[in-house]
């Protein structure tokens, strides 16, 4: 996968450190790196480095984002809990307004996810 940022610093996380990986089975990010990077491109900031809960994924499927579901055709295997996957920040955000927010991989979470969600908040379902 090229790099989504040639010639430019590594991506920065939530601690201020560089961006670690999220997942890569089932790969995600918005560039499918398998890292929570963005650019001009992501209109909907999958910053957040999520582990899928039962209890989230049917929230969401409820929502109108039908996570759970494979679809081959765009290439997505549908996601179990346990699963990390990169999240939109404000679907994130939406989530812990609702009381059912995933738990946070913060060194995997992009830095711009702070400017939809507040560092409080991603430390109160921080794994690390």
């Amino acid at each position: 996968m090229p790099d989504p940022h040639p010639g430019m610093l590594p991506p920065l996380n939530v601690l201020g450190g560089e961006l670690q990986a999220c997942s890569t089975d089932p790969i995600t990010g918005f560039f499918r790196d398998g890292c929570c990077n963005t650019g001009a491109m992501d209109g909907g900031l999958h910053t957040v480095c999520a582990v899928m809960t039962a209890e989230f994924l049917a929230n969401s499927k409820y929502l109108g984002n039908d996570l759970s579901t494979p679809r081959p055709e765009f290439g997505f295997p549908g996601l179990k809990p346990g699963d990390r996957w990169c999240l939109c920040a404000a679907r994130f955000l939406q989530a812990h307004e609702e009381g059912v927010a995933p738990r946070v991989q913060l060194a995997s979470t992009h830095q711009r996810t702070l400017d939809v969600v507040p560092m409080d908040v991603l430390r109160t379902y921080a794994l690390d």
